[in-house]
């Protein structure tokens, strides 16, 4: 048995004038939880340490820079690390990065229990738009203040596992997990902000925003027999609501753990890797099932393009 006992540290709202360093006094807080819990990985969502800014439409650079971390960690951010650390605890972590060359991404970072960054993953399919959108009850602006990851979607080993990341809009792309699943990964980390309504269609609101996230995630697991660990920022900022539902997914697809708030909240679940072997042998064992030579258009084609 290979446990790893792993806490997703959903975080509640947090408001455009909220600061850095009272976000990261709740997230060690959470950490100290979790260290009660007996807890050696600790999974924080997407952009942990601001609100969901692309929500806010911005033309001046300095301002849209401000949501941005050049470096990591930094001086707000220190402190958490330095008591993930004493605490010998593993990290996974979201937040917006901006480059020594300024690009700017959706990013997050893994760590290992001596609370060295070893791991970055850069999200890559940005949902949203570039422009303004009169069209929508609120705008959704991540094609405009970030650029497609670039790093791919590796793995790590970690904590005695095999571990890789992708971030929110990335979880309903079943190439983002399979790219992972042919590295062998053995637990997704996954953060997310996701609005509780659609802002192109009103009456999809929290229940089927809820069914989709676990079908995603839920399906994401099973097909490549691996744990997900997925974690929201949820609550209410500046009038705009976030769905929670922050899960544990074990490798046959079955929920562990979910949140039942939408504030900050931790769920927890020794998570045994060995049970990803079954899967990875059987009916997903990739060598023997898998028939490449039918899947080019996967890799050759990127939108849909209907028969005559």
């Amino acid at each position: 048995m290979r446990e790893i006992v792993t806490a997703a540290m959903q975080m509640g709202a947090i408001q455009k004038s909220d600061n850095r360093e009272d976000v990261v006094v709740r997230m060690i807080a959470l950490l100290e939880e979790a260290n009660r819990a007996q807890a050696t990985f600790v999974v924080f969502p997407e952009l942990t340490l601001t609100t969901f800014f692309p929500r806010w439409y911005m033309e001046e650079q300095s301002e849209v820079d401000q949501w941005f971390e050049s470096e990591m960690p930094g001086p707000a951010t220190l402190p958490l690390f330095s008591r993930a650390k004493e605490l010998g605890i593993a990290m996974s972590l979201g937040y917006a990065e901006l480059t020594p060359e300024g690009q700017h991404f959706n990013t997050s970072i893994l760590t290992d229990n001596a609370g060295n960054i070893i791991g970055k993953y850069r999200k890559i399919h940005l949902p949203g738009h570039s422009d303004y959108d009169n069209d929508r009850a609120f705008q959704h602006l991540e094609k405009r203040y970030f650029l497609p990851g670039d790093l791919g979607f590796p793995v790590w080993r970690n904590l005695g596992g095999i571990m890789g990341m992708m971030i929110c809009n990335d979880r309903r792309w079943p190439e983002a997990y399979r790219v992972m699943g042919l590295q062998g990964v053995e637990m997704v980390t996954l953060g997310f902000n996701t609005p509780s309504v659609n802002s192109q269609m009103g009456d999809e609101g929290p229940e089927q925003r809820l069914f989709h996230h676990r079908l995603c995630c839920q399906s994401g697991a099973y097909q490549n027999a691996t744990w997900v660990v997925a974690v929201a920022k949820a609550g209410v900022e500046d009038g705009h609501p976030l769905i929670g539902g922050s899960l544990i997914i074990d490798p046959n697809g079955k929920i562990m753990a979910e949140t039942q708030t939408e504030e900050d909240e931790m769920i927890i679940h020794a998570c045994d890797l060995d049970a990803c072997n079954f899967g990875k042998s059987t009916i997903f064992d990739f060598k023997r099932h898998r028939r490449i030579e039918h899947y080019g258009l996967i890799t050759e084609r990127t939108g849909a393009q209907t028969p005559p």
